[in-house]
């Protein structure tokens, strides 16, 4: 996972963990469009459609939004390869903006922003799974938050053992 790199200065050796480079172009495409478009995607296109009621409209709100979402993921890989230091968002905001926005950040991040994403994720995967089990007719409010607290559950179980 990781190497050791020795440096010498002046009597004393200090090792240092580097972590083992293996993103390759594919793999941050892929977690860059996975962190902007997130599973969004699926649900929002009917909320436009509901309100706007129209489907030219949606489709440049559609098209609006895919180039500020681009113009996010440009940002980001920018900072990936501007500030290449593992730790995201933290480091971005802690040479910008010094330690205690930095921190804070993490931990809202930590406490609100993934579990609820991770929530917001198990919800639509369990409508998913669910519309084809009730295809004429409304999907039990019970079942459906069942199924996404075991889908919560999982996915935290999973994040939390390979850190």
């Amino acid at each position: 996972m990781g190497s050791k790199k020795t440096e010498d200065s002046d009597d004393l050796k200090v090792e240092k963990v580097v972590i083992k480079r293996q993103i390759t172009l594919l793999h941050g495409v892929a977690i860059i469009v996975g962190i902007i478009i997130g599973s969004g995607i699926f649900v929002s296109p009917v909320g436009i459609l509901k309100e706007v009621k129209s489907v030219g409209l949606s489709l440049v709100m559609w098209v609006l939004c895919g180039i500020y979402n681009t113009l996010c993921a440009i940002c980001y890989a920018e900072l990936g390869t501007t500030i290449p230091e593992s730790g995201g968002e933290y480091i971005y905001i802690k040479r910008a903006f010094g330690d205690i926005p930095a921190f804070i950040c993490l931990w809202i991040n930590f406490l609100l922003i993934c579990p609820v994403g991770i929530a917001a994720s198990a919800l639509i995967f369990s409508l998913y799974i669910l519309k084809p089990v009730f295809p004429d007719c409304d999907i039990p409010e019970e079942g459906l938050a069942l199924l996404a607290a075991c889908i919560f559950c999982k996915y935290m179980y999973t994040d939390v053992t390979t850190c």
